[in-house]
């Protein structure tokens, strides 16, 4: 069963990856009818919703656009900037759409901006805080159980993050529907691409909960 369960954690993250760079580079062929590039929609969208003083910057990279809220830009990738594609619309829309989120103070985001340093320092440490645990069980029992609660806070960054990404990926397409940004045959095609990215949250998501089960029925082995 735990063979199972690790080649379940190893294969859908990999799945999901693939399924989301080979839809962002389908849709990259089909360029929208109005001829706007990605980087003229982004702005657009920023304006409409008073948000004139966040930037927007090319950066290096494929699909490592995203929002800096310290920042206050919308930085997008060299296969979104400037492009005309329906995939290029979409992503840029979505990234957007996370503006927006911290401008309204949507309540999923606001969780997630305050408990990101925890999560930063949990991520980095949980695993040699848990080995330790392992190690010197018989003296610091309670130790083992230290790292499974930092690993726990990464699980819940995640599950937290994941209505984050659905709404402004719901933002972004009603914007480029309501908008006339895309023709009503683009927008399916769009939500492809974003529903393809939501599911490497989705997976990421499994993933962790699956590795936290392991690791909480590891403790309880080693109890036995």
């Amino acid at each position: 069963m735990d063979v199972i369960i690790l080649l379940v954690m190893i294969v859908l993250p990999i799945v999901a990856q693939i399924n989301v760079t080979s839809t962002f580079s389908k849709y990259s062929k089909v360029m929208n009818s109005n001829g706007l590039t990605a980087d003229r929609v982004a702005r657009a969208i920023l304006d409409n919703n008073g948000l004139y003083n966040v930037g927007i910057e090319r950066i290096s990279g494929n699909l490592t656009d995203h929002y800096d809220p310290t920042a206050n830009v919308v930085r997008l990738s060299e296969t979104v900037y400037g492009k005309t594609s329906v995939s290029a619309i979409g992503v840029a829309a979505h990234e957007c759409g996370h503006a927006i989120q911290h401008a309204v103070n949507y309540t999923p985001i606001v969780i997630r901006s305050k408990i990101v340093p925890v999560v930063n320092i949990c991520s980095r440490f949980w695993y040699f805080v848990f080995i330790l645990g392992i190690i010197f069980f018989s003296a610091f029992p309670k130790l083992v159980y230290v790292g499974i609660g930092m690993f726990g806070a990464v699980v819940l960054f995640q599950l937290v993050t994941l209505p984050t990404e659905l709404n402004a990926s719901g933002r972004a397409l009603k914007t480029l529907r309501d908008d006339g940004i895309l023709q009503s045959d683009e927008v399916p095609m769009a939500r492809k691409v974003l529903t393809a990215a939501a599911m490497t949250y989705v997976t990421a998501l499994v993933t962790s909960i699956l590795q936290l089960l392991r690791l909480l029925s590891s403790v309880r082995g080693n109890n036995d």
